[in-house]
């Protein structure tokens, strides 16, 4: 979960979210009787939803629970919450939306928009002040509002390469050193396998490779096998095997999934290995989430 650092701030009285509410019905008034200049009245009581939902989250809802930091407003999350509306479900709506997250919320209020401040703090409180999200879009329709709450994706940088590598072996080494069922074979205790910088750069260079071509094989482009790419930065070898996956967001999403699959278990849990190298890119092409590439051997002599 992301960690954020913020000041606490006075709580809110009840008149506040009173006067708060009375703003919002102003706003929907002022929307029903200009027709003329309807989308600017739209972005106004958007922009008031807003306005109640940043003012419940500096206040904890009155004091009743901790404050949290303010949101910034997504056109995106707007789309998401237009398409929620639509009918499809929060996950597709943010997902086509284009907006790229790590964790959304939705909150679906219905009846007359000068009650939303007072529903909010009475029956929505926890996920109007989640400290984990970042981001807010709204739409509204008739007696209906959609708020959308989300927390941004961030892709690992580089920087972080050698740390999600250390624990990415540190769960291989877990789930060697106490044995696994791959599928229908039960795989006893292994010995632990080591990083290799040489492996890392193998697995680097398919990952990347994949990632910024958009596809995803073991054969890559040029038609090299995994042990052909092992080979060609001269590491000698007596058996390599690779595991591949696109999605996954961390090193321990990576290696559960991997362990969940029977085939790539079998590789991990294989006792012939001695060495590994890690690797994650983020898509450049048609996808855009992380490419990730192990590569495991049994260096020669």
């Amino acid at each position: 979960m992301n960690r954020f650092a913020f000041g606490r701030l006075p709580g809110v009285s009840a008149a506040a979210i009173a006067m708060a509410a009375a703003a919002f019905a102003m706003t929907t008034v002022a929307s029903t009787s200009m027709a003329a200049a309807g989308t600017a009245a739209g972005a106004a009581a958007r922009a008031t939803v807003i306005d109640v939902v940043q003012l419940l989250r500096a206040g904890g809802c009155g004091g009743t629970v901790p404050a949290a930091h303010p949101l910034n407003h997504s056109a995106l999350l707007d789309q998401a919450a237009a398409r929620w509306a639509s009918g499809r479900s929060l996950s597709s709506a943010t997902q086509n939306s284009g907006y790229r997250s790590d964790g959304a919320a939705g909150i679906h209020l219905t009846g007359p928009q000068s009650s939303a401040a007072q529903t909010l703090a009475r029956s929505d409180c926890a996920a109007v002040t989640n400290r984990a999200m970042r981001d807010i879009g709204v739409y509204g329709r008739g007696m209906d509002t959609w708020i959308v709450l989300a927390a941004p994706y961030v892709v690992p940088s580089r920087a972080d390469a050698s740390t999600l590598a250390a624990r990415a072996v540190e769960l291989v080494n877990a789930a060697r050193a106490r044995g696994a069922r791959c599928g229908s074979r039960w795989f006893a205790p292994a010995s632990a396998v080591r990083l290799s910088g040489t492996l890392d750069g193998v697995a680097f260079g398919h990952a990347n490779d994949m990632a910024e071509h958009g596809y995803f094989e073991h054969q890559d482009r040029a038609g090299r096998s995994p042990a052909d790419r092992v080979r060609a930065v001269g590491y000698r070898e007596n058996l390599v095997g690779e595991n591949i996956a696109y999605g996954p967001k961390s090193a321990d999403d990576v290696v559960q999934g991997w362990l969940d699959s029977p085939g790539h278990c079998e590789n991990i849990m294989d006792p012939r290995f001695a060495e590994m190298g890690i690797a994650y890119a983020p898509g450049r092409a048609v996808k855009h989430g992380l490419y990730w590439v192990q590569v495991l051997a049994a260096p020669r002599g």
